[in-house]
């Protein structure tokens, strides 16, 4: 649970701050744009971009899997 709450704050933080921290799809790391536009949507305040609408359903799955790739990029 406390894992969960710091990864909901870390990335609502990176949300906030503007700058999405990712350029691959989240669950099937396509890069973001090479198959149309993004779909973006916010999952409980925090901005997610997903390379299609398709992947969503994946996201919904298992959220929390998905946010922690959000909140641990490389060099952060």
């Amino acid at each position: 649970m406390k894992k969960s709450i710091l990864i909901l704050l870390m990335t609502s933080a990176l949300a906030w701050a503007g700058n999405y921290p990712l350029e691959t799809c989240v669950v099937s790391g396509e890069k973001l744009g090479e198959m149309g536009k993004p779909y973006v949507f916010v999952y409980e305040g925090t901005e997610v971009k997903l390379c299609c609408e398709k992947c969503r359903a994946k996201f919904d799955k298992n959220p929390a899997k998905y946010l922690a790739k959000l909140a641990t990029k490389p060099g952060n």
